[in-house]
């Protein structure tokens, strides 16, 4: 009987990298399907990032890109493989970084990956939305690093912004996001990647917020929607009894593929994951397509599949154990394409109690009318004023004027023209409405040596801009194209991702990860393979 687990595990991880080329997937109804012969694709994933707070006490914006460590995936990859993971979910990218080492790795074992757009300091933030010129950028820069890779499945444009009734205005920015980020992938001529967003699970606005993203029109709507859940605790739980019955049933009409983007409540230890056969079964395939476990590195919240050593030598966990024994059980019902069933038009949720976003969307961060604006003021801001110190300024002058047109509001759907421009930008705007108001007096442009005067100027490319947001900024400016910042004169082509996702030009990084390790993928599979049957806690050399 051992023997026989033994060569079973083993045909599945020799299956699992055997994967050369794989091609890119695509949503027909609300399912994944692979568009090369319309199989249908259910994810296993695991979430692959270490956690911030382990790497920096002074700088809470430091991350580990986990996708530009060749050796660290050459490590990992083969501990993947052997779980059948077929996607993970990174949070963090540096698109200064060359990936291509990984992204083959990742190909040669058969896995997908999810990547957030956002950094720990780049993000959306709930508490006070925006949707920046300067967001926009981050985001379509990590486009621009990753299209070319086949085995990009998708972005997230958000990980729970709204995550409470009283944020859930935060939304509509997160919305706007998905909206200009697919926007960009087609004006750029890219392939299709889709963009979704991944929840968190509050079961007031769980069905408005899923709602809200699936609904609208193809430009707007999410590609995909994924919920972190973390409510099947302990082995004594059930479809019913965890709650995924009752979501599985609010959820089953939504337009577009579900997903768990993130499960496996730790409240119970070791988690024995004895939901997996409940996720991969007839009850829950019907309306969604997989989940994606947390997490794959053991940190001090206590969710690691793995430990990495001081030496970097991998031993694995309880939880690994437990986990590959509960996917290697399942045999999920597929479909093909052409048997997905047509989905009807998501409705969008209506303003009320519980639900504050509105479906009237900030508008697209446009750089060059943000430029056009601040080169034709005449009152801005010192250069000796710290930004830390603006927020006084703002709410001196905005007592005095309206300043509607650096703000945005994502319930009443009131968007100002230049609200996607930076701080400095807009507090130059209302320092010079305030200036002018006081009849451009010098003295209304001073602030106790906080504003200066400068000449101001119009090109003659800005004058239907500035036209168009009137001199209140409340107009509606029409981005003339859809590059970087819709107006930024640099490349709008990533140059660290050129290489084909084929595989077919192997970085030499790439290639000395792999003869540093001197072992390929598939010898690592099969050794971690062994490792589960004899025990946990193998360790790769």
């Amino acid at each position: 009987m051992l023997f026989k687990n033994l060569v079973s595990v083993l045909a599945t991880c020799a299956a699992a990298v055997s994967a050369a080329d794989l091609p890119a997937l695509e949503i027909v109804g609300n399912k994944f399907f692979y568009s090369n012969n319309g199989s249908q694709f259910l994810l296993k994933g695991v979430a692959y990032q270490q956690n911030t707070a382990n790497l920096s006490s002074t700088d809470n914006a430091t991350f580990v890109d986990p996708l530009a460590d060749a050796k660290a995936c050459a490590r990992d990859v083969p501990y993947l493989a052997a779980l059948e993971t077929n996607v993970i979910r990174v949070y963090s990218l540096d698109v200064t970084q060359d990936h291509t080492a990984c992204m083959n790795l990742l190909q040669e074992a058969g896995i997908y990956v999810i990547a957030d757009l956002s950094t720990p300091d780049l993000s959306i933030n709930r508490d006070d939305p925006e949707w920046t010129v300067e967001l926009y950028d981050r985001y379509t820069s990590v486009v621009d690093a990753f299209q070319n890779y086949t085995n990009i499945l998708g972005f997230f444009a958000g990980n729970e912004v709204t995550n409470a009734v009283n944020n859930t205005n935060a939304s509509a920015f997160v919305k706007a996001a998905v909206r200009d980020t697919k926007a960009y992938i087609k004006s750029q001529g890219y392939r299709l990647i889709p963009v979704g967003y991944s929840a968190n699970d509050d079961i007031d606005i769980r069905l408005e917020l899923a709602e809200y993203f699936a609904c609208g029109s193809e430009d707007s709507a999410a590609d995909f929607f994924g919920i972190n859940m973390y409510s099947w605790c302990g082995t004594s739980a059930t479809f019913k009894s965890s709650g995924y019955q009752n979501i599985t049933e609010q959820y089953a009409n939504l337009g577009i593929p579900l997903f768990f983007s993130e499960y496996g409540c730790n409240l119970v230890q070791p988690r024995k994951f004895t939901d997996v056969g409940t996720i991969y079964s007839s009850e829950m395939t019907g309306v969604w397509s997989g989940a994606i476990v947390y997490m794959y590195f053991q940190e001090e919240n206590d969710y690691g599949l793995v430990t990495i050593g001081s030496n970097d030598k991998v031993t694995t966990l309880p939880d690994y154990s437990y986990l590959s024994v509960q996917i290697a059980s399942v045999s999920p019902t597929l479909i093909k394409s052409a048997q997905a069933a047509n989905v009807t038009a998501t409705t969008c949720p209506a303003i009320g109690a519980n639900w504050q976003a509105t479906t009237l969307l900030p508008p697209t961060p446009d750089k060059s009318a943000c430029e056009c604006m601040d080169e034709s003021l005449s009152c801005v801001v010192d250069g000796s004023v710290s930004s830390d110190d603006y927020q006084s300024l703002f709410e001196y002058v905005c007592y005095h004027i309206d300043c509607s047109g650096i703000n945005a509001n994502g319930t009443s759907g009131d968007y100002g023209a230049y609200s996607p421009c930076s701080n400095q930008q807009r507090l130059n705007f209302v320092l010079d409405l305030y200036y002018k108001a006081q009849g451009s007096s010098s003295s209304a442009c001073d602030f106790s040596g906080s504003a200066s005067l400068k000449s101001a100027s119009t090109a003659g490319s800005c004058a239907s801009v500035l036209s168009a947001a009137g001199e209140s900024g409340m107009g509606t400016v029409v981005p003339a194209s859809t590059t970087k910042g819709s107006g930024s004169s640099g490349s709008a082509s990533g140059s660290k991702a050129s290489a084909s996702a084929s595989g077919s030009s192997t970085s030499t990084k790439l290639s000395g990860a792999i003869a540093s390790y001197n072992l390929n993928i598939k010898y690592q599979v099969i050794v971690v393979a062994i490792s589960m049957v004899f025990g946990a806690g193998l360790v790769c050399l």
